[in-house]
């Protein structure tokens, strides 16, 4: 097998390495003319940048450094990162000698140093992060990359004894997970303080806001999942909280899904949220989140709220669509399925959904490089090779359990419990492109059975291997074990795996998980975890700055067939479905005892509906979990085909293509200024412009009024055609207050003007688009009625205006109200109760809760009040 070697890292690949990975020097005072070291080039705190460069002049606490591009940078000494490792070799040393010192001869420990060397030599073998930074550097850094932390006690001590958990653990380098469905919900009652409590959401805000404090040794932000169970009263708060500007920003958000719930979606059944009576005497000592053990002890119940299950799954589906949030997790599935079924149970996932943990779990991570495994000479893997490097690679993870340092008892106690390892892969469209067999093709998913399946057998017998010289996990019991469905599916296929576990034991709880490794791939230079390529060029948005990017595999290819275009073969995310990512995660899924870190990738103009399938097909496939990224969904991406000022105008230039009648009469820029001026920003040449294109109106319009209630009370909204199309708009807003009311109008008057300007034929869809989904600080209704704000109103007014205008038969009449429930009663601090009068902002928690009583203003929702 021929193999090339390229250990020397340039561009990004060099500055990942030094900035994340490399070991630092921790006193950057020493630094000296000759030196390299990474320095600041823009000090952004959102998007800064960093160089790799020489130091050519140092005066005093002041140093120039030239760039590898020859730019010239002035900084300071500690703004530096200087680093004792300069090469990958520096750092696989380190590496080998640090996994093989926890051996117990010193003949074993040279034997393995050798062979970790071996595995680690031309990133066959690609540790985890954490494994890299510190391993062989410090006592305190921890190995592990991710952490699963038991749900907080439901008390305000219980509750920071977690956050300093979150951080101590993150301040060392780790993820944490945290299922907030121990927290009871909003506005429960808290006796010991005569108060109610302001629910388990607010407080992952908390947890949130922390996150977002902590700089992991200079090189990361800290990573945070939080999750919440399907029967949690918080649950439709939890699903939507992102969609409330500056509420939880630094964590990801997945819902726990049983298999009673998606059944009740199947059988459009009701679903009751429902949480603990906390009057329990023993509510305290005993509730620990997990329901089905709180009722197995004969505790009662209470129903918060019976809602239709569809209605729920709804609002997932098109939360998810929206910003690519909540991912969802089928946990009881993956608990039936998980090999600590018997002594662990499953309670959430690290921050990137591929390790799920018990409390306390953790997660120690690798990947193999299989693009290093193809064989040239027969053009296929190389299958020995693989073999021997997956067996090295196990026993390289199940050393870093005795090798990282514990800071709290109960990992240490956990985790030498279970040995819980996770070896996963890189490169694997890389290694498709070389076979030339197409991401996401059924031959691709027929290789791909084969490939992970042998991966999951060599890593299986490897295990048993260590476990017959050193023993097995803590809580092994084989026939137990055998049981899981995952093990169950294993020997079936392999029944030596089966008879070796029962002959020599399982030095591992679980062998395998597939790690998303987006620095990681990035820095050696293939595609990063099972994902096929972003693209062939794209940009990549990071602590590090803007760099662009060539595949490499794309670009040599495209040098030697100069002027010709790449072979189906060579596919990227984007040119997949969505239902291609699917398979291709559900295929790999079955040989992966732990979780999988996969996104189904889907265009901008993929439906809810779609989406909607998309998540069923999934769970219908056996996927644990389930994550899409519709294109454009998110403000911020990391990886873009387009720097910003670019993907301005292919968006500008990309709505013209959707409107094809607007450039074939000459207005293909107007529909480009229209966006422009959504943002307020006219130039005298627009308004020339405008003078030309402006629908004057005349003195009698016809239309239809919509009776649709939003957060702030019922609205009216009369829509009045010009020549056949939405020409005006009018808002009124019952029960509104002063503020709002004057927001409604405004509101309705640009809307008007955009209406009546240009020709350009599809002005009434650009103005839904911009409209529906925005939403406040509350919302109401569910599923396909929630209305998110008075302008989401508008959008699903000019919806259904559309659909009787194209629709002779219809009439206003025949179309229902959205959400039209009875004007709520609100009780007011104080006790009082009454219809509500009138509602807007409050300045204090901005909520559409400030209401005129008496006299004053009050919010009902945090107890702000001003008198008039």
């Amino acid at each position: 097998m021929k193999m090339m070697k390229s250990s020397k890292l340039e561009g990004l690949s060099e500055k990942i390495f030094l900035d994340r990975y490399a070991w630092k020097n921790a006193d950057p005072s020493g630094t000296k003319v000759g030196d390299v070291v990474l320095v600041l080039t823009k000090d952004d705190p959102k998007f800064p940048a960093k160089e790799v460069g020489e130091v050519i002049a140092r005066n005093g606490n002041k140093v120039t450094v030239r760039t590898r591009a020859g730019q010239i940078v002035e900084s300071e000494v500690e703004k530096l990162t200087l680093t004792i490792e300069k090469t990958p070799e520096e750092m696989w040393d380190r590496l080998a000698k640090a996994m093989a010192s926890v051996e117990d001869t010193a003949e074993k420990r040279k034997q393995w140093e050798e062979r970790f060397r071996y595995i680690l030599d031309d990133w066959k073998l690609v540790p985890g992060g954490r494994i890299a930074a510190g391993a062989g550097t410090s006592d305190e850094l921890t190995l592990f990359n991710c952490y699963v932390i038991p749900s907080p006690k439901d008390s305000r001590g219980g509750i920071m004894e977690t956050l300093t958990e979150m951080t101590e653990i993150m301040a060392r380098g780790g993820g944490v997970g945290i299922n907030l469905s121990s927290l009871r919900p909003r506005r429960a009652v808290v006796a010991g303080v005569n108060g109610s409590s302001s629910g388990a959401v607010s407080w992952g805000g908390l947890f949130s806001y922390t996150t977002g404090l902590i700089e992991q040794g200079g090189s990361r932000r800290g990573a945070l999942m939080l999750m919440m169970n399907d029967w949690h009263p918080d649950l439709l708060d939890f699903i939507t909280v992102k969609q409330t500007m500056g509420q939880v920003t630094n964590a990801n958000l997945s819902v726990c899904i049983s298999n009673a719930f998606m059944k009740a979606v199947k059988e459009d059944l009701d679903w009751e949220l429902v949480f603990p009576d906390t009057r329990d005497p023993e509510y305290d000592e005993l509730w620990d989140g997990d329901l089905e053990k709180w009722r197995s002890r004969g505790k009662k119940v209470v129903l918060y709220r019976t809602v239709k299950a569809r209605d729920v799954w709804h609002t997932i589906i098109e939360s998810a669509w929206k910003s690519a949030e909540p991912g969802v997790v089928f946990m009881e599935y993956y608990n039936q399925m998980s090999n600590s079924w018997y002594f662990n149970p499953i309670i959430c996932t690290n921050p990137c959904g591929e390790q799920g943990l018990p409390a306390w779990g953790v997660c120690n991570l690798s990947a193999l490089n299989l693009s290093k495994f193809y064989d040239e000479e027969k053009d296929d893997v190389a299958w020995d090779e693989l073999a021997k490097v997956t067996r090295w690679s196990v026993r390289f993870l199940d050393n870093v359990i005795d090798k990282t340092p514990y800071h709290f008892k109960e990992n240490e106690k956990n985790q030498k419990r279970e040995r819980r390892v996770g070896l996963g892969s890189m490169g694997l469209a890389e290694l498709l492109i070389k076979l030339k067999i197409r991401y996401g093709s059924p031959e691709s998913l027929e290789f791909l059975d084969k490939l992970y399946g042998f991966i999951a057998r060599e890593a299986y017998l490897a295990s048993t291997e260590i476990a017959a010289e050193k023993g097995s996990f803590e809580a092994f019991d084989a026939e137990k074990f055998l049981q899981s469905g995952f093990m169950r599916n294993m020997v079936s296929v392999y029944p030596e795996v089966g008879e070796a576990v029962r002959k020599r034991g399982m030095r591992n709880v679980t062998v395998i998980t597939q790690a998303p490794t987006g620095s990681t791939g990035t820095m050696v230079g293939t595609s990063t975890g099972i994902e096929p390529y972003f693209a062939f060029e794209y940009y990549r948005q990071s602590r590090l700055g803007l760099d662009k990017q060539y595949v490499p595999i794309a670009q040599k290819w495209r040098d030697e067939h100069p002027g010709e275009e790449l072979p189906d073969y060579f596919v990227t995310a984007m040119e997949l479905s969505a239902e291609d990512h699917i398979r291709v995660q559900a295929a790999i899924q079955r040989w992966v005892d732990s979780s999988i870190s996969k996104t189904a990738n889907a265009p901008h103009d993929f439906t809810i509906e779609e989406t909607k399938k998309l998540y069923e097909l999934a769970f219908e496939l056996g996927c644990k979990g389930v994550t899409i990224y519709r294109d454009g969904s998110r403000d911020t991406q990391v990886l873009s085909t387009a720097k910003d000022d670019e993907k301005k105008d292919a968006k500008a230039e990309g709505t013209a293509a959707d409107t094809q009648a607007a450039a074939d009469s000459g207005d293909a820029a107007a529909i480009g200024k229209l966006n422009a001026a959504l943002n307020s920003n006219v130039s005298k040449q627009d308004e020339q412009v405008f003078d030309k294109q402006y629908k004057r109106r005349p003195q009698v319009l016809r239309g239809a009024t919509y009776k649709i209630n939003t957060p702030f009370g019922m609205a009216y909204i009369t829509i009045n055609d010009i020549d056949g199309t939405p020409g005006e708009i009018f808002l009124n807003v019952g029960k509104a207050g002063s503020d709002v009311f004057a927001m409604a109008e405004a509101l309705g008057r640009v809307c008007s003007l955009f209406l009546r300007y240009g020709d350009h034929g599809n002005k009434v869809k650009l103005l839904i688009k911009h409209l529906k989904g925005i939403g406040g600080s509350g919302a109401i209704g569910f599923g396909a009625n929630r209305v998110e704000s008075i302008a989401d109103a508008v959008a699903k007014s000019l919806e259904m205006h559309i659909g009787l205008t194209q629709d002779n038969a219809g009439s206003p009449t025949d179309v229902p109200p959205i959400a039209a429930a009875a004007e709520p009663i609100v009780t007011l601090p104080g006790g009082k109760s009454g219809p509500v009068e009138s509602r807007d902002l409050c300045p204090s928690c901005g909520s559409a809760s400030l209401l005129n009583v008496e006299g004053c203003k009050t919010c009902t929702n945090c107890g702000y009040s001003r008198c008039q």
